[in-house]
């Protein structure tokens, strides 16, 4: 609740005289004079609301400002006589929350519901009463701020209590802003509380809502906050930062320089644009501190080139580049490729006429418009649009963002709140992400990017793309091309790659627990864990000792774990074994790969399932040894010849160019297609090369592995799970 805040001096406040946008203290002083007034009405409209319309109406002039008049009104008879902390009349709180909204666009509904958003909680205002006078659209909004506000922030460490906090704002962003410009007064107006509390509410600001604001684009917001918070915990380095940036203020402006010449070179290029200097923030200023230790002019700020089409930010791009000295490395194109939080921009870097690095962005007034005011400027979301170029990968539910659907499809599928708010607390803590370009289509319903783009945290792997491209199909993931390179599923990924997924046709494919520790992003983490915790009996892939293409070992080594081994794809119904057990299904084991004539027998596993493993396979003396009974199996008659299976092989070679090309090779020779394969480290001078391969009879087994022994390099070729003496199957 806001009523606690108080009105002290703040020691952000000359990072507002450095350009950012925010509340005027003018504007603060008027708000508090009017409510003094009352709600007097001149010309319709009472004096305290005047600047919040005279603001609203700037960005949107055909408000309807007889909504907000009556919502003021309403809010003001229903706070009269309550004070905030400061002394102030309550109605100020409301008011200066609207205004915040106001001058970052928000819509008229928004801004009805952010002077009504403590009525419900703290007046005898009801939701019914709200929605009678001002629609379900403005009750919605309300109810949802009002359920903010009763989730206990100062326990916001605690999962379950976050977990109502994300469930009551995931149905409409706007219920977050208003929640953000709350807390955004609140903590411009901490001073006077005690400094235990302080810290209290600048912590939670910090972990949660400060992320927030950056995956809803609010930066004019979360910029604001930060350097309050960074006043507060750390305010050491504050002032350090604070007397850096004063210090630098009497000193020529590099930048201010380069704008001149920057609007000479554009001016004769005949490109029109407005070209400013943007000053950082204290926090960014302290973190370009912390990165380059030297702190320069050319690094309090950057230059911002606006310009009115997308066409024109390429133009004065080549302009930059052609009149200035560029840095090549600091280029990103986040229009062609925009972030997950709808932020679009061009960012480069040009020497300035000192010598200096200035970075650079350059982009058009509406996308600078959604930079500072991320979703709030996207207006109402369910208001019908006629714009096909809408970001559908990011408003394909108008109501929100990508990144906030699959938050919301997490906390459904993770009953457990301790581990969704370790993944969540994870995930709103990375700040900095890359794009990754796929080739080929997503499945039905994954949740991959629009045109095969997607955005992953920095440090992302192949898992974690997987999972963002396929969702639940990335558990048939079995390897990848990285730049047309083959890579494993732990490859990290780099800004700009280019990747294939390489996915296992059955449909019973599955993880190993190996992939947990290259997952990244909590889908991708969630999802697995959620697979390997599952009563499943199938896994990805056969495997072998060795690992599969993805360079992970293969998840049938759950084969160890005591409710039985691992089970396999399964197989055609004409090639499966018969089990001594009425009724049982009946599948091949991944560790052994058992094929006809093998000897073979069965171990029950869950579901009555039976899993048919060759007799030599080490897991069976596991089995044995716990006292696990086995269960007759035998082959069927028409599996004995004719029909296709899957066999693990190790090559055991001297290591040598082209060795992996040449058995390669005689595999294909014999009619085989490689499922997986994998070659471990050289030891030695020797190399063991390790397939899993699809026959197409299990009659040509001999005939495959005398080819592959006579692969030069090659001196022995053995069935995985086998001991090294000579078998029925071993020629």
């Amino acid at each position: 609740m806001s009523a606690e805040a108080t009105n002290p001096g703040n020691p952000g406040a000359a990072g507002r005289r450095r350009g950012r946008r925010r509340l005027e203290l003018t504007g603060l002083r008027r708000i508090g004079r009017a409510a003094l007034l009352g709600p007097a009405p001149r010309d319709g409209l009472p004096h305290a609301l005047e600047h919040v319309a005279k603001v609203h109406r700037g960005h949107h002039p055909d408000a309807d400002l007889d909504t907000l008049t009556r919502a003021y009104l309403l809010a003001e008879t229903s706070h009269r006589g309550q004070l905030r902390k400061s002394g102030e009349p309550y109605i100020t709180h409301p008011l200066a929350v609207t205004l915040i909204l106001a001058e970052l666009g928000a819509e008229t509904t928004t801004l009805t519901a952010s002077l009504l958003h403590d009525t419900v909680e703290d007046t005898d205002v009801t939701l019914d009463q709200v929605q009678d006078l001002f629609g379900a659209e403005v009750s919605y909004l309300v109810d949802g701020v009002t359920k903010l506000e009763k989730v206990d922030y100062g326990a916001a460490a605690e999962p379950e209590t976050f977990r109502k906090m994300l469930v009551a704002t995931g149905n409409d962003v706007r219920v977050m802003s208003i929640k953000l410009a709350d807390r955004l007064h609140n903590m411009r107006t901490l001073g006077v509380m005690r400094p235990e509390k302080q810290a209290r509410i600048a912590k939670v600001t910090r972990d949660v809502l400060i992320p927030l604001a950056e995956r809803l684009g609010v930066q004019a917001l979360k910029a604001e906050l930060e350097d309050l918070v960074f006043a507060i915990l750390h305010p050491e380095e504050y002032a350090t930062t604070r007397a850096l940036v004063l210090e630098h203020a009497s000193r020529p402006d590099p930048l201010t320089a380069l704008a001149r010449r920057v609007r000479t070179v554009l001016d004769e290029a005949g490109i029109d644009a407005q070209v400013l200097v943007q000053p950082r923030h204290f926090v960014s200023v302290h973190r370009v501190r912390l990165a380059h230790r030297e702190l320069t002019g050319a690094a309090l700020g950057r230059l911002l080139v606006l310009v009115a089409e997308d066409a024109d930010c390429y133009a004065v791009l080549g302009e930059l580049h052609t009149c200035f000295t560029p840095v090549i490395s600091e280029f990103k194109d986040f229009i062609a490729a925009p972030k997950f939080n709808l932020y679009q921009s061009l960012h480069t870097a040009v020497t300035c006429p000192s010598g200096e690095i200035a970075e650079t962005l350059i982009r058009t007034h509406q996308m600078h418009r959604v930079a500072e005011a991320g979703v709030i400027a996207l207006g109402n979301p369910y208001a019908p649009t006629d714009d096909v170029d809408a970001p559908e990968g990011e408003r394909a539910d108008p109501t929100r963002p990508g990144w906030l659907s699959r938050l919301l499809e997490w906390q459904r599928t993770t009953p457990d709140p301790d581990t969704f708010w370790t993944s969540l607390r994870d995930d709103l803590a990375q700040d900095r992400e890359i794009t990754v370009f796929c080739t080929g289509a997503p499945p039905d319903g994954s949740s991959g990017g629009t045109g095969g783009v997607i955005g992953l945290p920095a440090g992302s792997s192949c898992v974690d793309a997987a999972y963002e491209r396929h969702g639940e199909g990335a558990h048939c993931c079995i390897g990848a091309r990285v730049n047309g390179r083959l890579a494993t599923l732990s490859t990290v990924l780099h800004d700009g790659d280019s990747l294939q997924l390489l996915m296992a046709p059955d449909p019973t494919a599955g993880p190993s627990p190996e992939w947990l520790d290259h997952a990244r992003t909590p889908a991708a983490r969630l999802a697995i864990a959620r697979w390997l915790a599952g009563p499943r009996e199938s896994c990805a892939r056969p495997s072998g000792p060795g690992e599969g293409l993805t360079g992970e070992p293969s998840a049938c080594r759950r084969a160890e774990e005591p409710d039985g081994p691992a089970a396999d794809p399964v197989v055609p119904a004409s090639v499966l074994a018969v089990a001594d057990l009425p009724g049982a299904a009946v599948r091949l084991a991944g560790c052994c790969t058992p094929v006809p004539p093998d000897a073979v027998t069965g171990f029950a596993v869950r579901g009555g399932t039976v899993t048919v493993h060759r007799a030599l396979c080490p897991v069976v003396a596991r089995m044995a040894a716990t006292g696990r009974p086995p269960v007759g199996v035998r082959w069927r008659g028409a599996a004995q010849g004719g029909h296709g299976c899957r066999v693990t092989l190790l090559a055991e070679a001297f290591s040598r160019p082209q060795l992996l090309a040449d058995l390669t090779e005689a595999i294909a020779s014999q009619g085989a297609a490689v499922v997986s394969a994998a070659v471990e480290p050289p030891h030695e001078q020797r190399v063991r090369h390790t397939y899993t391969l699809h026959l197409p009879n299990p009659a040509g087994l001999p005939s495959l592995m005398r080819a592959m022994r006579q692969v030069p390099g090659v001196f022995d070729v053995l069935r995985a799970g086998k001991a090294r003496q000579p078998a029925a199957l071993q020629p």
